[in-house]
């Protein structure tokens, strides 16, 4: 599988960094990290293939690159503004419109709270096309005891929908 992971934004940033962090090995995985969210720590603990946001001519800014999935992970208001609207300045923009172009999952995981009326009008729009919008919500229900329980929950949802198998959270069962 070949994964596209951007990094956008200042905050949640560590959420992103996680997320790659506990991908299962096997996984090619491609980085791109915005100016605002350049305060990530480095990818030392993973193999990862690091792109600038500003190199719109980067490999997997074509569709012919053959990526299986993008995640946004955090997703700025502004870069979410943008994919809504097909707008591709940056090569975080790009592959977003590349995975829509080429009917890959893209899943976005806004950060903002609350929404305005736009966020929302802009994630109904990419919904309609397929976009999974997952923010990062807690599920109470998941009987997580600390922050980096949580955090596991939120990641081992968004690799459930991305097709990523992992076992970072304990699954519902008839027996509980």
């Amino acid at each position: 599988m070949k994964l596209v992971v951007v990094i956008t934004g200042a905050s949640g940033v560590a959420l992103g960094k996680k997320f790659v962090d506990y991908l299962p090995e096997g996984i090619e995985v491609h980085v791109v990290v915005s100016n605002n969210a350049l305060t990530v720590e480095s990818f030392e603990n993973r193999q990862v293939t690091l792109h600038a946001s500003e190199n719109i001519a980067a490999s997997i800014s074509s569709g012919s690159f053959r990526v299986d999935a993008t995640a946004i992970i955090p997703c700025s208001m502004n870069t979410l503004a943008k994919v809504a609207c097909g707008i591709s300045d940056n090569l975080a923009t790009r592959v977003a419109a590349v995975a829509l172009k080429e009917q890959k999952k893209l899943l976005l995981a806004p950060r903002e709270l609350p929404f305005s009326a736009i966020a929302l009008e802009n994630m109904h729009k990419l919904a309609a096309l397929g976009v999974i919008i997952a923010p990062p919500v807690m599920g109470y229900y998941s009987e997580s005891s600390s922050l980096e329980d949580m955090e596991k929950f939120i990641i081992g949802k968004w690799y459930d929908v991305l097709g990523i198998d992992n076992n970072l959270y304990a699954r519902w069962s008839e027996h509980d």
